[in-house]
């Protein structure tokens, strides 16, 4: 079976460390998070996707019209894409997808949060580092027993300031169990969000 999006697989070595999904930010590839993976388990089966759509020459996983501004339906379309290569690539793979937690930066982290609120059975949790809002739905999935990290940055030049808290409230409204982690940081990660991330991944 050919699988949809460009991306690199890494088969894991410890079968106790769950398998990771990367999700990269705005302009890079599937081998950008592949260090940060390695640092925060490093016996995880790696599954580190390319976003398929170009913004001036950088990929990204959905459309924009601006900063901040989304493109909603596309959003909506590329998560369904996504949901579905990641259930492709867990049978090609052979990975549990029951235990998939994301890891995802900027763009990579909002379609993270977006597979989370509409497709809910493709990931056990996510790590999402320097998300925003980018869906309110209006009807919240039932994510009980969902683990989801939301790590901001208190100088983040990109992110409002109230997105991470209204992001983990609406996490919380749906059921799923939210650490929210701020640091002394801009939209680049430190680490101080590694040392988090670090920390979700080992202890379910």
């Amino acid at each position: 079976m050919k699988l949809t999006h460009q991306h690199v697989f890494q088969a894991g070595t410890d079968p106790a460390a769950p398998p990771l999904l990367l999700l990269h930010g705005t302009g890079g590839d599937e081998n950008d998070l592949l260090p940060l993976a390695h640092e925060l388990s490093p016996g995880s089966a790696l599954l580190s996707v390319r976003g398929d759509v170009l913004e001036r020459g950088m990929p990204r996983f959905f459309r924009r019209f601006a900063e901040g501004v989304f493109d909603l339906d596309d959003v909506v379309k590329r998560t369904q894409a996504l949901a579905d290569f990641i259930a492709s690539a867990a049978t090609q793979y052979h990975f549990d997808q029951s235990k998939l937690l994301a890891v995802g930066y900027s763009n990579g982290a909002n379609i993270a949060a977006s597979l989370l609120l509409l497709r809910q059975e493709s990931l056990a949790g996510a790590a999402l580092l320097r998300p925003m809002v980018v869906l309110e739905p209006d009807k919240l999935p039932d994510l009980s027993g969902k683990r989801i990290l939301i790590s901001s940055g208190q100088h983040d030049p990109i992110v409002p300031n109230d997105h991470p808290t209204r992001l983990a409230e609406q996490f919380r409204g749906a059921g799923a169990t939210v650490t929210l982690n701020s640091s002394t940081a801009g939209h680049g990660l430190t680490p101080a969000d590694v040392t988090a991330a670090r920390q979700f991944v080992a202890h379910p």
